[in-house]
């Protein structure tokens, strides 16, 4: 900001003042009085806005009396004013040899100099506008910006420090001040200095837009969002604004607001990539996935190797239970970006529900995923700063994109609450992009947390190796937003999956996976691991309720005269094998019904009905809810009997809950580990009789249950004190088991001093 030139009036004051009027005769006046007069009339006339008169005025001011400094100072501001800065700056040169102290001749020379990045012949004349005239802030405003273009930034705050207690609202040197503040990392200082420069000039656009950044920054989203807003009442079709409001309102969980905002933006720049994808992310979040299908192959159409559109596509489209679509889709991905390994990712997430993909197939291809990422990724970190004390306490690293509410925190948080503090530092590495309610209850519950949601995978990696982590647990593998890339760099010695992908990562550089002897039985599934499997002693699971509902004590069956079946699982795990065997199970019991619950897609859920349809079960015979709050679907659970388990894709959370609502599950385990979490839950409480031995035991288990009312009725009444008392639900002996568990793997590092 260079500011205005200085226009000074009258001879020897320099103050802006007309100079007192002449009483002696003009016979009797000298040439300085004239020329004085001379200059007044300059003024008046450049004041009228005519310039050319001013300018003919001052010329024979400076003619009557060539060594009259004011004259000459007037010359140049007139000349500037008329666009003429070469001959100013000479008319500057000559006030400075008649008056070398002159501070308004140094600073207009000074200031063009500068202008053109001329610092050498800038810098002496500016430093003698201030020495001369200290109380000169706007020299001291571009002398604050010369010396900050010349890396002294001590130095220019100093002189905006000075500037601003000579004129405290001075517009322009707080918003310079604020910027240079930022430079300097002082973020608070910076805030306050915008906020009063905001309050100057409340219609000044870039005070309020910076401003709203900056309350962004410090997490004040709703000073930030009064600021956003001012600056779009300002500028209505500022598209930089509209787009942080975008990101404001999805990162506050206001997806509709957020929308609005994206769609106004967009109408201005319709092709924006980058966009065109927080636009599409907020309508699949609305579970709106239709609309989100065509924002992303809009982006794709855009840009053909933006390899996180067709990630979100995929991720869309298998939300609509079209998973053979979603493998295609990133398979043309892949193609289009080869060293996008978040395409591969999702399509190995997606290939665990496809019934064709054999144990030894889907293995194959995370094997070979990982060994493509660790050449790709090279692993670049020494581990001199972890001791290797192996009883000293330990720092133990988290790291997901889901530390909201979702599945990971609920079975995350009875382990960080009942650790043993003095044996154990938590570090939470939260890389997703939204927070709420349950991200900070786990930030609370860690002594360390960190917001990485903007970090690239190397940023990230350098991070926690400069945290000195000891043990890394991944808790997302290939489900949601992967954080691999950071696990194949190998920032901590240690590194180990858990909870968020019940199947190997495929990397060498992730050396365990925790798990238990009911999902993963000795030598049955550790030859499709990469990783060793260290078995927990009870359970991997670690339940609590997301949310607290009473139990409905009266079982459906003896009210109804019927059973209703009910599944709880992501549509996209209701394969078609599982359809047939549902369908079979219907087909046996007439009278019996079918509730599924959590499929959002309206697509999805009709060509479920026209599959069962055309398997011989009446529509009317099945309900199906789309996504609900967590207590409505709590409370659904009031409305079942049995639940059915989906496979080769069991569930997990969902068998949990169902078993907490006193609704028995019954399971078809196979050889994967990820067809085994409901089995887990079930034979830890001694439910062995609802895990099938094969297709056709499921189907019979299935209706031979449903005629015995006296069974279900009892386990409604009795399933949640069984879950209380048993490993499910002890925290604090599963945080001794995960603890024990970190301290052997530990040990063996000690013991391996050359690794």
């Amino acid at each position: 900001m260079l500011g205005k030139f200085l226009k000074i009036f009258g001879g020897d004051n320099l103050g802006g003042e007309k100079p007192p009027p002449a009483t002696a005769p003009a016979a009797d006046k000298t040439p300085d009085v004239l020329a004085n007069e001379l200059v007044a009339e300059g003024n008046h006339a450049e004041q009228a806005g005519n310039l050319q008169v001013a300018c003919e005025r001052y010329r024979k001011a400076v003619e009557t009396a060539p060594g009259n400094a004011n004259a000459h100072l007037n010359l140049g501001i007139g000349l500037e004013a008329a666009g003429d800065i070469e001959l100013a700056c000479k008319s500057y040169e000559t006030v400075l040899r008649i008056d070398p102290a002159n501070s308004y001749a140094n600073y207009n020379l000074g200031r063009h100099f500068f202008s053109r990045n001329d610092l050498v012949r800038a810098e002496p004349l500016l430093k003698l506008a201030v020495q001369s005239n200290p109380g000169f802030p706007e020299a001291r405003v571009v002398l604050s910006m010369l010396l900050e273009r010349g890396g002294d930034l001590a130095a220019a705050a100093a002189e905006l420090e000075a500037a601003l207690r000579d004129r405290p609202d001075y517009f322009g040197a707080l918003g310079n001040y604020a910027d240079l503040l930022l430079k300097l990392g002082r973020r608070d200082d910076a805030r306050s200095a915008l906020r009063k420069a905001a309050t100057l000039q409340p219609g000044d656009f870039g005070a309020n837009y910076k401003l709203a950044n900056l309350f962004v920054q410090a997490g004040q989203h709703a000073d930030a969002q009064r600021y956003f807003e001012q600056a779009l009442r300002i500028k209505p079709d500022s598209i930089d604004t509209l787009a942080a409001m975008v990101n404001l309102h999805t990162t506050g969980g206001r997806l509709d607001a957020a929308a609005n905002a994206a769609e106004a933006a967009l109408r201005l720049r319709p092709d924006w990539p980058e966009l065109l994808f927080n636009y599409g992310l907020i309508r699949k979040r609305q579970n709106r996935n239709s609309d989100a299908e065509v924002v992303f192959r809009k982006m794709i159409a855009i840009d053909p190797a933006f390899a996180s559109a067709y990630q979100m596509l995929g991720a869309t489209l298998v939300a609509q239970c079209r998973v053979q679509d979603a493998l295609a889709i990133l398979a043309e991905g892949r193609k289009r970006c080869p060293d996008a390994f978040e395409l591969e990712s999702a399509e190995l997430f997606a290939l665990n529900c496809v019934e064709e993909v054999s144990a030894d197939e889907l293995f194959q291809r995370h094997a070979s995923y990982g060994k493509r990422l660790e050449q790709h990724k090279p692993a670049r970190f020494a581990f001199r700063e972890n001791s290797r004390d192996p009883g000293r306490r330990l720092r133990v690293g988290y790291v997901s994109s889901d530390l909201k509410r979702h599945v990971v925190p609920q079975f995350l948080l009875p382990l960080l609450e009942e650790r043993d503090r003095s044996a154990i530092e938590i570090h939470c590495y939260s890389t997703g992009d939204t927070s709420d309610d349950m991200t900070a209850r786990v930030r609370t519950q860690s002594d360390v947390w960190r917001d990485a949601g903007r970090m690239n995978s190397e940023q990230l990696a350098d991070l926690i190796h400069n945290d000195h982590i000891d043990i890394l647990i991944d808790l997302t593998g290939h489900s949601s937003v992967s954080n691999l890339e950071v696990f194949a760099q190998a920032p901590a010695p240690i590194q180990a999956s858990w909870l968020g992908y019940l199947n190997t990562t495929g990397m060498t550089r992730m050396q365990y996976r925790l798990t238990d002897d009911y999902c993963d039985p000795p030598d049955l599934t550790d030859r499709y691991h990469t990783e060793k499997l260290v078995r927990l002693p009870n359970s991997q699971w670690c339940y609590r309720p997301y949310v607290e509902v009473d139990l409905e004590q009266e079982a459906p069956v003896r009210k109804n005269g019927t059973v209703t079946f009910g599944s709880f699982n992501h549509g996209m795990k209701i394969t078609g094998g599982v359809r047939r065997l549902w369908s079979e199970i219907l087909r046996k019991l007439p009278e019996s019904r079918l509730l599924v619950a959590g499929m959002t897609d309206e697509q999805a859920r009709e060509n479920f009905h026209r599959d069962l349809e055309q398997s011989g079960v009446a529509r009317g015979r099945i309900t199906i809810f789309p996504y609900m709050a967590p207590e409505e679907y709590f409370r659904l659970f009031g409305k079942v009997d049995i639940a059915l388990d989906t496979m080769p894709f069991s569930g997990g959370t969902t068998t949990c809950d169902a078993l907490w609502m006193g609704v028995p599950v019954i399971t078809l385990p196979g050889v994967k580990s990820w067809s085994r979490s409901a089995s887990s839950v079930l034979v830890n409480l001694g439910l062995d009789d609802w895990v099938a031995r094969s297709e056709q035991d499921y189907v019979r288990r299935a209706v031979a249950f449903s005629a015995d009312a006296s069974t279900i009725a009892e386990l409604r009444r009795s399933l949640r004190s069984r879950m209380l008392g048993s490993p499910l639900m002890d925290r604090k002996q599963f945080a001794r088991d995960v603890e024990a568990a970190y301290r052997r793997m530990w040990q063996s590092w000690c013991e391996q001093p050359g690794v």
